[in-house]
């Protein structure tokens, strides 16, 4: 017993830490990293209100589906998944509560056991069922997505966001109807599932269980097949009305049945791509489930449950009895919640401590990186500059040594002008005394006239003057004595005019 104790306390504390529902915020368009579970990574669109909550299942570290909760009527209003092939039996998991749509400012992020949860989570169960809602009624905990077809070890799927009220029967029709749909009709006409997305979901009616949890009218399914060139589009509606058979329908006729008239798939799913042939053959399939269903339900009315207990039976999920979940449960809550809280405070502690670690050397590690990146960007930046400069200097040097040249014939060129010049200059003096000598006789002889010229010009320029200046004197003597004959004359005169 000591060692099946453990070993299931240690499945548990496995679990808590595998399955996390993480609450998609507000202010997140869509369900964050759940888009995935969508056709186009688009959620339905009209079927948020203030009473609902997003949530994105994960398992493993990886996304299962998603599921839209409504915390006013405490059931899913749909889950959303990717159709895959179901896994086989495994461990039994327990039911799983999500602690923050209760209490918002939990710290706990997973999805933990109820009898956890009552110890460590505020007001748990004041926005969502619990598994004591179902105690002492006719109802049990129906999934919209079945553990049936999940692949993840048959645990994603038992958390309560997953579930609602359903009667027995009304679950085991659920459950046998969705499988025989999926594995026959759906999966096979759409790639074996490959592009098949899948939405189930639960309208409310007027009944509560407990006055707490809503029953659903109905459940619905809506898939679309996304294959390219072989698309399609179906939805399907279960009531929980006994003698009801489950109905196929189009997805803009089960968009009118749901509350606010939501539209389930972006564009309907390609809806003016859609292959009919594909469809057809899987409505000849729907008949065939309906008939089945049919026969059902005319054997179970003289033998209630009985014809379907074993092919349903590995279809259903488990459900204690009455008294071993009313004293057993209380019993083993009581003795393993001290135990389950140790370890649990000690996974926390650890889980911590493994963060911090992290935390702390990823830290180091960054800074040394940065470091290192830092050292080789300004090594790398200063190996390139000397590189440019070097090529810089390399490049320059023809045209220095190009500039050198031509200074130097510059150099020379005027050294030869200079010599050129000073030979002139040499070479110049005794031309210059030969040619003077050699042209003396010349302007020599030639100046003989001009001399003889001169003194003949002077000669008779001084005998001109000789007698201009004869003929000057002797008209200044006649002019001289002219006038002094004249005085005396005009003075005999004057005396002969007195003595008159």
């Amino acid at each position: 017993m000591r060692p099946a104790r453990c070993l299931a306390l240690g499945s548990l504390l496995a679990l808590v830490g595998l399955l996390e529902g993480r609450l998609v915020g507000e202010e997140e368009a869509g369900f964050g990293e759940c888009d995935r579970f969508f056709y186009a990574g688009t959620p339905p669109a009209g079927l948020a209100a203030e009473a609902h909550v997003k949530v994105c299942q994960r398992f493993e570290g990886a996304e299962r589906f998603a599921t839209l909760y409504s915390h006013r009527d405490r059931i899913p209003v749909y889950s959303a998944f990717r159709a895959a092939r179901p896994a086989a039996a495994g461990a039994q998991p327990r039911w799983l509560v999500e602690p923050q749509i209760d209490d918002p400012t939990s710290p706990l992020e997973e999805v933990i056991d109820e009898a956890d949860a009552i110890t460590s989570v505020s007001g748990l169960g004041s926005k969502q069922a619990l598994s004591t809602d179902y105690l002492d009624s006719d109802y049990q905990r129906g999934q919209l997505y079945p553990f049936s077809l999940s692949k993840d070890l048959q645990v994603a799927t038992f958390a309560l966001t997953n579930t609602a009220p359903m009667a027995p029967s009304f679950r085991e029709r659920w459950y046998l109807n969705l499988n025989s749909l999926m594995e026959r009709a759906l999966t096979p006409q759409c790639s074996s599932g490959a592009h098949l997305y899948i939405i189930t979901g639960a309208v409310p009616s007027d009944r509560k269980l407990k006055d707490r949890v809503t029953v659903p009218a109905f459940v619905w399914l809506a898939a679309c097949c996304a294959a390219p060139g072989g698309g399609w589009a179906m939805g399907f509606v279960q009531h929980a009305r006994d003698g009801d058979v489950i109905e196929d329908v189009m997805v803009r006729e089960l968009e009118k049945l749901l509350p606010f008239n939501p539209q389930l798939f972006r564009d309907n799913c390609g809806e003016t791509e859609q292959d009919t042939e594909r469809m057809k053959k899987i409505l000849e399939v729907v008949n065939q489930v309906q008939d089945e269903e049919r026969m059902v339900q005319a054997k179970e009315g003289t033998h209630p449950l009985s014809s379907t207990k074993g092919q349903g039976s590995a279809l259903l999920p488990p459900e204690p009895s009455e008294e071993r979940r009313s004293f057993l449960g209380k019993l083993r809550t009581f003795l393993t919640t001290p135990i389950i809280r140790l370890f649990q405070l000690l996974y926390y502690v650890a889980v911590g401590i493994l963060k911090n670690v992290i935390y702390v050397l990823w830290f180091v590690t960054k800074q040394v990186f940065n470091g290192i990146e830092s050292c080789l960007y300004r090594l790398g930046s200063a190996t390139i500059s000397y590189f440019l400069a070097i090529g810089e200097e390399l490049a320059s040097i023809p045209w220095k040594v190009l500039k050198v040249m031509v200074k130097i014939i510059r150099a020379i060129l005027r050294i030869l002008c200079c010599l050129l010049k000073a030979i002139c200059r040499i070479l110049g003096i005794p031309v210059r005394v030969l040619v003077d000598v050699a042209t003396f006789p010349m302007h020599t002889i030639s100046a003989v006239p001009i001399v003889c010229k001169d003194i003949a010009v002077g000669l008779g320029g001084t005998i001109s003057l000789l007698f201009d200046a004869a003929f000057g004197t002797m008209g200044s003597l006649f002019q001289v004595i002219f006038s002094i004959c004249k005085r005396i004359g005009y003075r005999v005169t004057f005396d002969n005019s007195e003595e008159l």
